[in-house]
């Protein structure tokens, strides 16, 4: 995957005025499974985030790390962000497969050595920390590209020690989401890696409708309870939802319920700690539809969900976006509506968990 485009859940133009949008791409669910029967369990229960960095407090604890695409256009430099918002620690994206079973960002930058690795450091410089995203809507993805879950285990691996990573965030897309047999690795390989990096957070990202999950996506959460997956969170991205009704902070939390549902139902957990296993990554602005904007008034209202509940993240895509569009008017480089600079991830940040 070439870097022209951000390889996510949304690409979008913005023709003419500044915002006026056209969509390209929408994001949606996938699917995985080695062994797609499996009958989901409740005997794994997910066990606490351990660790200085799971516990940090103040503005960007990790709970609230924003997504940053570093691969195309003009993005803000990660130490601005940081100073002008307080935000601490950012979801960077993505890591794709080079064509095997191999990551590099985007699928052909390297880990080490480049751009990307000199961005991470002055975040760390700068007293902040990453989650690192593999998967996306575009591009080739490594659950398809590997061929066991040892072998996706291995690949997940080389990125964490790259890093040195507190915590990994599989965005799961179109066909590695729609495919029963990628489910099953993508989870599988998980719990490898949970096995291997004993307190590292993990996070699994997909889409889903105005109510929960999919089919795909309540499919997914049942595999993981079925396999003992202690996964951190199970995270919707509540947008491109094709017509809904009420506001959008309305239907995330609607789609929040469904998937605490999910989740309760799969794992056998009480309310407190299914909410506490769930998180929303939602879409500051327009997104790919045209008639779908999120506010700054829904994402108060997301806060307060996430606040009242302790979700397990809050998280939107992306930074990138989070200023009013200039000249350009390029959908991936700013929201489509009137705000002040980085509005979104002001608040965010606030999210302590």
């Amino acid at each position: 995957m070439h870097a022209e485009r951000p390889p996510r859940r949304t690409v979008a133009v913005l023709a003419g005025l500044s915002c006026l949008f056209l969509p390209l791409l929408t994001h949606i669910p996938k699917a995985t499974a080695a062994t797609a029967d499996r009958a989901p369990g409740a005997d794994s229960p997910v066990a606490a985030a351990t660790g200085a960095a799971t516990t940090a407090a103040g503005p960007g604890t990790m709970a609230a790390a924003p997504y940053e695409y570093l691969g195309w256009g003009n993005p803000q430099k990660p130490a601005d962000v940081m100073a002008a918002t307080g935000v601490k620690w950012f979801t960077l994206a993505f890591i794709l497969s080079d064509g095997t079973c191999n990551p590099k960002w985007d699928g052909d930058r390297a880990l080490n050595g480049g751009s990307d690795q000199a961005a991470i450091e002055s975040i760390r410089a700068a007293g902040g920390d990453i989650v690192v995203s593999a998967g996306g809507w575009s591009g080739k993805k490594l659950g398809e590209k590997c061929s066991s879950a040892s072998v996706l285990a291995g690949a997940y691996q080389k990125v964490i020690d790259a890093y040195r990573l507190k915590a990994l965030d599989i965005d799961i897309e179109d066909t590695e989401f729609s495919k029963a047999t990628v489910r099953q690795r993508v989870v599988d390989a998980l719990k490898i890696v949970k096995t291997r990096n004993p307190g590292i957070v993990t996070y699994l990202t997909m889409g889903t409708t105005p109510t929960g999950p999919d089919a795909n996506g309540k499919d997914l959460i049942k595999r993981g309870a079925a396999a003992g997956l202690d996964n951190d969170g199970w995270v919707v991205m509540p947008f491109d939802f094709g017509g809904h009704s009420g506001t959008m902070g309305a239907a995330t939390v609607s789609a929040l319920d469904g998937l605490k549902a999910a989740v309760k139902s799969a794992y056998g957990y009480t309310d407190d700690a299914a909410y506490r296993h769930i998180g929303v990554s939602s879409m500051n602005g327009k997104t790919d539809e045209s008639d779908e904007t999120v506010t700054t008034t829904d994402f108060r209202t997301i806060l307060a969900y996430a606040q009242q509940h302790h979700i397990a993240r809050y998280a939107f895509w992306s930074v990138n976006r989070d200023r009013a569009c200039g000249s350009s008017g390029d959908a991936d480089a700013c929201s489509g509506v009137s705000q002040s600079p980085y509005e979104f991830t002001r608040i965010v940040v606030q999210y302590k968990g």
